[in-house]
């Protein structure tokens, strides 16, 4: 038994643990909290940014490699026989260049259903799944594979476009956190995002681009040591740029000195290899959600029928519509400077000993221009597609006039500076559309996923153009481009007209989430001690609750960013129900 004195003591301790904390400020305790949600959106932006980048490092590097080995006649022979490499890199390139056609019917169900960061990772995947065929190459093994790229391009560009427009909507929420419409949950008022979408997409690109350069490093450290000197890969050619047609008519089918070792090529596939495991464990553990799970669960309780039409719909949008030219330029654009550029101007005239040198400055120039895109902080939105659209324009006016001779040294220096200012051209108009996309659809969080599918399937029906016209004379390839470059100005002009006139565009209505009648989410725990009365009593108070907030149920859902945030335990602690919670169980 306790004397009165240890129980006075004991009751003393009691009540000044349960007394309020004199150090506790709630405030400061939620600015940090706030403070570690910024970070971590940061974080994000910088592990996407650089997960894309070593994909596409190790995807564009192995392929360059693969298509110059496989090219060589004596390679064929030697390594593979009868195999029949050359009609199986075709099939491959139609696998990776015709597939994305179909993107549109399946890209926003596989976001929906999988969610915007899991894409991302399967699309990794899939790219890696790539790299290990190339273990083993034959038929079954390199068509299947290219096939599953084919398929994950757009997935992957429009889980990236959404991911990054998500980030800069979550900072503005973090940011803002004490304003009315983020604690309400409200939809985000016009335009308050669009500094936050212009600095983390620019930052993307700068990083992302960075990916030209770092593929050509297969070819400088290992396959150039192989190669033939310019004099015999060019014996046959006479003329280059302008003046060609298809590719570079006349090369010399034996491009190898001497064959590499097959262990030298494994163990390069086996760098690659850690590479692209890497970048899947980057977006696996580094890349935060986009979306709550009860976010995620109301974009897909939409029905799949709903999900499947809604691209289509949007298309309804003039503003969408009038930039199909910009996003079909933006993929024709630097898929010509790649293969059509670097390839019938530069090797033509250096050999193929110089290509890596051609993309790598094309390479940093995207990556350093990219930077120029946080002009816009300043300067209205059309700078970047302007400025871009004109210095493609002159560029190819200019090579529509510049027909070489084969084996011409002298001109290096000339190449080099057409690959820059390519380069920044480039920079301007994919930064431009990425970032105007997000501007135009910032406050709709529920829309970003079909909106950028509609955006990057267009740039994959660029890419089937651009693998049709290979065998085209390069005037007609200039000129399709010149053609649509003009036609993608004009749009852009006269949906900014519209938008100035403040012509009513047309959205499709996003139906209201089905929630099944058995979700964890939506049931409350029975209370066994609770009487008929009572819960018919809690029933209509909740029913007139809901009435009062289904306003902001009909609105987009939009994220708890205070969900876990000291205030809303707080809240929480005091008996009340998280802001739009009970609207959502009733």
């Amino acid at each position: 038994m306790l004397n009165e004195g240890q129980e006075a003591d004991m009751q003393g301790q009691v009540e000044e643990f349960l007394a309020p904390q004199t150090e506790y400020n709630e405030e400061e305790e939620e600015r940090k909290y706030y403070r570690r949600k910024r970070l971590g959106v940061i974080k994000n932006v910088l592990a996407a940014s650089f997960g894309a980048m070593i994909v596409y490092s190790v995807y564009m590097g192995l392929l360059q490699m693969q298509l110059i080995l496989h090219y060589d006649m004596t390679y064929r022979e030697v390594k593979y026989s009868n195999l029949g490499l050359e009609d199986i890199d075709r099939k491959m390139l139609m696998g990776i260049n015709v597939t994305p056609i179909i993107g549109l019917l399946y890209t926003p169900i596989l976001i929906r259903f999988l969610g915007t960061k899991w894409m991302m990772f399967l699309a990794s995947g899939i790219y890696a799944l790539f790299v290990s065929t190339n273990y083993w190459e034959r038929y079954y093994t390199l068509v299947p594979s290219a096939v599953a790229i084919g398929v994950a391009i757009v997935p992957f560009w429009a889980s990236l476009g959404n991911y990054i427009t998500r980030m800069a909507q979550q900072y503005y929420e973090y940011v803002n956190y004490k304003d009315e419409h983020v604690q309400e949950q409200k939809k985000l008022p016009k335009g308050v995002c669009d500094s936050y979408i212009i600095v983390f997409h620019s930052v993307f690109y700068i990083i992302f681009h960075l990916s030209l350069v770092f593929a050509q490093f297969p070819m400088v450290f290992v396959l150039n040591g192989y190669l033939q000197e310019r004099g015999h890969v060019l014996f046959n050619v006479h003329y280059c740029g302008a003046n060609i047609s298809g590719v570079i008519p006349g090369f010399n089918t034996t491009v190898l000195r001497n064959l590499p070792p097959s262990m030298l090529l494994i163990k390069v596939e086996s760098v690659l290899m850690g590479f692209a495991f890497l970048s899947m464990i980057i977006f696996l553990v580094l890349c935060g959600a986009a979306y709550r799970p009860t976010e995620e669960i109301d974009l897909r309780s939409i029905g799949w029928g709903n999900i499947f039409q809604l691209p289509f719909k949007h298309l309804r949008d003039y503003r969408l519509r009038l930039l199909c030219p910009f996003f079909i330029y933006s993929g024709l654009e630097m898929l010509f400077a790649i293969t059509g550029f670097s390839l019938s101007y530069g090797v033509c005239v250096l050999g193929l000993k110089k290509l890596w040198l051609l993309i790598v400055v094309y390479g940093l120039s995207c990556s350093i221009f990219s930077s120029l895109s946080l002009c816009l902080l300043r300067l209205p939105r059309w700078f970047c597609l302007i400025g871009g659209a004109f210095v493609h324009g002159v560029l190819l006016v200019a090579l529509m006039a510049f027909s070489l001779k084969k084996d011409q040294p002298e001109y290096q220096a000339p190449l080099l500076v057409i690959s820059v200012l390519w380069g920044l051209g480039t920079a301007l108009n994919k930064t431009g559309v990425s970032i105007l996309v997000g501007m135009l659809y910032a406050e709709d969080k529920e829309r970003l996923d079909f909106v950028y599918t509609i955006y990057h399937w267009w740039q994959a029906i660029a890419i089937f153009i651009v693998y049709l016209w290979s065998h085209l004379p390069m005037r007609a390839k200039l000129s399709i481009l010149l053609a649509t470059l003009l036609l993608a100005c004009y749009c852009y002009w006269l949906m900014e007209r519209r938008l100035a006139k403040k012509v009513q565009y047309r959205l499709p209505r996003i139906p209201r989430p089905r929630h099944k009648v058995k979700g964890y989410r939506y049931l409350e725990e029975d209370n066994s001690d609770e009487s008929d009365s009572d819960k018919s009593e809690e029933d209509e108070n909740r029913g007139s609750f809901a009435e009062e907030m289904g306003a902001d149920a009909g609105e987009e859902g939009g994220q708890d960013v205070g969900a876990d945030s000291p205030g809303a335990r707080r809240r929480m602690a005091g008996g009340q129900r998280p802001r739009g919670e009970d609207a959502n169980v009733e």
